[in-house]
This record gives structure tokens, sequence and C-alpha cells, in this order.
């Protein structure tokens, strides 16, 4: 059968059988209007300290420069839908909120071993050349999906999808194959700014337009150093990741619960207590996140995080598992342990910061 819709319809049955929740297909290309942003983004510096995004630029803008033998993209996305509200858990202030992405195991690892095996049946059953990527790869995910009519990228610049709202992993097998590209999705956000007004720090300068300098996401993951003041209390008590703009969406009535158990969050990553979390030393952070994309990020980041969190908690009885940090061997810890520490009471007067340290100098000053 080399009808090119059979084809199509065949690998499309491949994906679902593989466990994907989602599949369309699109030429390897993407559209001048996701250029022009993507170029905007980077020319604003709004990436942020995530350099390869202009380093990768001109693989970004075009997947065929990426790989020049591909012809289309099969996008294949998987439901990660949460088991309640994330909005609600940041009430709970002694309680580290993590974003429902990353509750439990590693999405890339899962994600891409079904990708190899859609790609490995469409190379045998097909003969044709295959490339998978996950979003670790300098490939404009959102703006594929779209053309392949998974989805439609939102004005919080996420793609949300009608059938399962805001919550879906993507990932792509590129092939040599030319495959007849599925209708794109239309926008459907209409008037809503429900995620751009939610957002606690303001990271969407207009709508569909992201500055990552100040999202939450960015801040907590991917940022290295200290968490700038002008951001700590809005920070509140997420840790690792931001929920926000995605759990507003009103397209999430839709959605449906995460089926893949790999992706059903960990009672222990379920609203983690602080105090748990900030006596972790690299060897049990490293135990704890095992297996987890948390673990990415590091001890001393991920602890940053948790002493501006128990320092928006306005528990001053927290103060007493804050004070051993202001010693920690890792200055970006120990800066962060000094704000979280003035602002649940503590005297900086009792605890002066080390001559040679001039971060944590400047926080014991501000």
């Amino acid at each position: 059968m080399t009808d090119p819709a059979t084809l199509a319809d065949r690998i499309k049955a491949e994906a679902r059988a593989a466990g994907f929740d989602a599949v369309g297909i699109t030429r390897a290309e993407v559209g001048a209007r996701e250029q022009t942003r993507l170029d905007a983004f980077v020319e604003a510096g709004q990436y942020g300290e995530m350099a390869w995004m202009a380093e990768t630029l001109d693989r970004r803008r075009d997947p065929r420069t990426l790989w020049p033998e591909a012809r289309s993209v099969v996008v294949c996305a998987m439901n990660y839908g949460p088991t309640h509200d994330p909005l609600a858990d940041l009430d709970q202030t002694d309680h580290g909120v993590i974003a429902a992405y990353a509750r439990n195991r590693d999405y890339h690892d899962l994600v891409k071993k079904r990708l190899k095996r859609v790609a490995r049946w469409m190379h045998a059953e097909l003969d044709c050349g295959v490339k998978v990527f996950v979003d670790t790869a300098p490939v404009l995910e959102k703006p594929l999906a779209a053309r392949a009519g998974i989805g439609w990228q939102g004005k919080h610049s996420n793609l949300v999808s009608r059938d399962h709202g805001s919550w879906l992993f993507l990932g792509e097998v590129f092939t040599t194959l030319d495959l007849p590209p599925d209708t794109p999705e239309i926008d459907h956000c209409g008037s809503c700014r429900r995620c751009l007004d939610i957002c606690p720090t303001d990271a969407f300068p207009t709508p569909y337009t992201l500055d990552a300098r100040r999202c939450i996401s960015y801040l907590t993951i991917e940022h290295k150093g200290p968490i700038p003041h002008e951001f700590r209390a809005a920070m509140g008590n997420r840790i690792y990741g931001c929920d926000d703009c995605l759990a507003v969406c009103p397209w999430n009535k839709f959605a449906e619960t995460a089926r893949e158990a790999a992706f059903i969050a960990r009672d222990d990553l379920s609203l983690p207590a602080l105090s748990a979390l900030v006596v972790l030393d690299d060897a049990a952070f490293r135990a704890r996140f095992s297996g987890s994309p948390i673990k990415r990020t590091g001890r001393d980041r991920f602890i940053r995080n948790v002493l501006i969190a128990l320092g928006n908690s306005g528990n001053t009885a927290a103060v007493e598992a804050v004070t051993p940090l202001l010693d920690d061997t890792s200055p970006l810890v120990r800066g962060a342990a000094v704000w979280a520490y003035r602002r649940l009471g503590g005297d900086p007067g009792d605890r002066p910061a080390r001559e040679e340290d001039s971060q944590v100098r400047s926080e014991w000053d501000a």
C-alpha cells in the first residue's frame, strides 16, 4: 500500500498503539508568523540564560536545516492531566508546589522510547528515513503541533487542545516520506486573557509573547543565579516550575487525568513539606529525585527555591530550619538563606556574612 493517505493512517494507528493520545502530520516547515515571533524573542533577549535559543536559531526556524532530507513530521502527544487543579496547591504555604509535569518520572525518557517504537516500525514497514526528537532538540514543537492539527498556541504561547486542554507532552518523528498534512488547528482563545492576567510576575508583555526572564518556570529551573528580588514574593511556594497560566485555561474542562502511570503524581512529590526538603544535602537530593526532571537543576538551585518558599511561608518557626543553611557550602544557598532568615524575623546582627562573600553580604544589606 503506497497511497500517501493510507500510509498516514497506518502511521497514526501505530502511534496510538504505542500509547500516544493524539497524533498529527505536517510538512517539515514552520510558518512565517512563528519564525517572526521566534526572531523577535531572540532579538529582545527574552530567552535569558538559555543561550542555546540564539545559538540554534537557524535550526529552529527551519526543520530542514536540522535534517535536509525531512519531508514530513509526525507529531505525537501524550496527556499528563493532573488529578486536581494545581492552583489549589498555592494555599498550602508550608508545602512546596512542583509543576504537574515533574511530579513523577522524567517524561523525556518515556516519550522518546515510544517515539523510537513508532520510528522503527516506519523504517521497517514503510522503508523510509526517520529521526526522533523530544524537546531537548532545537525543534519548534508547539508550532509544528499546531500545524499538525493537535492544538493551537494560546496567548501564553503554550499548546492548547480542545480534547486535552493544556496538558500535553510532545515529540516528533521526522521522516523522508512525503505525507499529506493534516489541517492546522485554528486559534480558539477568542477574547479570553485568563492566562495573561493570572501570571504572578507579568511575564507576558503582549498576548502570544513570553519574556522568559520573568517566568517562574524559567527562574526556578533554568536561572542559575540568585532569584531577582522583584520576583521572590511572587514565587510563593512554587519550588519547581509554575502551572498558573496552564491551569487557568477554560479548555481544561475537557481534559482528563493522565492514563499513563508514569505521569501520575508520586505521593512524595505532591505538596512535599518544605521543612523536609530544605535539609537535603547533595546525596539525599539525588536519591530523592532519581528519575525525576527535578534532578537536572542540581541540589543548590533547588534548595535556593525551597528557601524562597520558606521565606514566603509566614511561618516564623521555620527560621530554625533556615539557620543552618546560612553556613552552607554554596554561596547561592547561603544568599537565599539570608533572605529567608530575614523575612522570617531573624536578626542579621547575629549572623554576620563572610567577608569574602559579596553576594551574601548584599543580601544582608538589602
